[in-house]
């Protein structure tokens, strides 16, 4: 019997969780379950990559100390960040995707491309950290001109377990570079930004070995985590999904891409699926309740918060993907300038947030649906966030649809099946 193990890694834990087949069902157990998350270094926001791959080997010691026998690891992580390289060497810092340092780069880069353009070209949709930005602010400070290659973040971290670099296509998609056309890098916008060719290489597949660690297989998953995430949601039919953590990410899979003027004008990106497109749109998510609890109730339980915010009649709302929203000092200070005024108890934060979420939830999916021309009567929520009855509840009332919330490890899932598919056609 073959295992396998997904390392699951996002912008604020991580979990190595280990997967085998037997009597036809997949069993997964975790093993290992770390923090994560920015460190501010000289004013920007930035990745601990040395701590970050500390705890990724010492989750597969743990796991090897429990399956001696693993056949082969894979690891996923959120899009658009990268570390650059100069041969075997990484050039720090690491920038996180919430850093504000693309904002001055931004116009300069729509100078050179219109993003009427950059979006016929990859219908990846705005959004200020995507990788073209983040390069082009790299490219501005100078820090391309000694960089030989770079590499999104899951492929960075298994390219220093088994020495092997890739670019991995449903991450590559993320960043606002590869042609949708194609499914490979862009080579005219690429030549119209200035940026160096050779930094972007021919795109690897999910189910690629790429080498070993330690006599463990290292295979590429959809390296996007919401790219495995849709493989691992259990759909009876091509429905929508939101894939719930720190974003929500909400969107269907469709056979190919769509960069028509709608679709640009309501800000939809098309992200690589594993044979599949999909069609999606970031939301702001559980990062405006985890915010709050962090400022306002360290201490409370969620069951307790969400019980609080359920009895309530604090009934405003805020634009949940207001720019106010994704980084601020004080979030509780970013609804109150947002709001005619504020709650008067700390559980009205907590239901604006959630009816708000909600509400960009319905307001998404009548977007998808004018777009695509297609409807469906349910609605998928995998992740963190599909725990959370109360906005499962605020969202089927909201948009209509039967809410099918799988508190599962979608992503682990889809990390663990294609690994699965790998072993089935390799010889070994």
């Amino acid at each position: 019997m073959k295992r396998f193990l997904a390392i699951d890694i996002g912008a604020s834990s991580g979990r190595h969780i280990v997967g085998w087949k037997e009597g036809g069902r997949l069993h997964t157990e975790e093993v290992f379950r770390f923090p994560n998350g920015v460190a501010e270094q000289n004013g920007h926001l930035v990745w601990n990559l040395e701590e970050l791959l500390g705890y990724v080997r010492e989750g597969i010691r743990i796991a090897r100390e429990a399956w001696p026998d693993l056949w082969s690891l894979s690891v996923d992580t959120w899009g658009v960040d990268y570390v650059l390289m100069k041969g075997d060497r990484e050039i720090l810092p690491c920038y996180a995707y919430r850093d504000s340092r693309t904002e001055k780069v931004i116009p300069e880069v729509h100078e050179k491309v219109p993003f009427s353009d950059l979006y016929r070209h990859t219908g990846i949709q705005f959004q200020p950290f995507n990788t073209v930005y983040q390069l082009a602010a790299d490219q501005k400070a100078g820090r391309l001109e000694e960089a030989t290659d770079f590499l999104m973040l899951p492929c960075w971290i298994m390219y220093r377990l088994c020495g092997v670099k890739a670019h991995e296509y449903t991450n590559a998609t993320t960043g606002g570079l590869v042609s949708a056309e194609t499914g490979e890098y862009d080579r005219e916008l690429i030549r119209a930004l200035h940026l160096p060719d050779g930094l972007f290489p021919k795109l690897s597949r999910p189910g690629e070995i790429l080498g070993e660690y330690e006599g463990i297989k290292v295979v590429l998953c959809a390296t996007h985590d919401t790219g495995s995430a849709v493989e691992g949601i259990p759909m009876e039919e091509d429905a929508p999904y939101i894939s719930s953590g720190t974003w929500s990410l909400l969107g269907i899979k469709t056979p190919r891409p769509l960069t028509d003027a709608a679709s640009q004008a309501a800000n939809w990106s098309n992200e690589g699926g594993v044979g599949y497109n999909r069609y999606q749109k970031n939301i702001m998510g559980m990062w405006l309740v985890n915010r709050l609890r962090a400022e306002l109730c360290p201490d409370t339980p969620w069951n307790e918060i969400t019980a609080e915010a359920e009895q309530k009649h604090f009934d405003h709302l805020v634009d949940a993907n207001d720019p106010i929203f994704l980084a601020p000092e004080s979030m509780k200070e970013a609804f109150d300038a947002k709001l005619p005024h504020p709650p008067k108890c700390t559980a009205g934060y907590f239901r604006c947030a959630y009816r708000s979420l909600a509400q960009c939830y319905r307001q998404a999916i009548e977007e998808m649906e004018r777009n695509t021309g297609k409807t469906a009567s349910r609605l998928y929520i995998v992740g963190g966030g599909a725990k959370n009855a109360f906005l499962n509840r605020l969202t089927e009332e909201a948009t209509g649809k039967q809410v099918i919330a799988l508190p599962i490890e979608a992503t682990a899932i889809g990390n663990l099946q294609i690994q699965m598919r790998a072993a089935e056609s390799s010889p070994d």
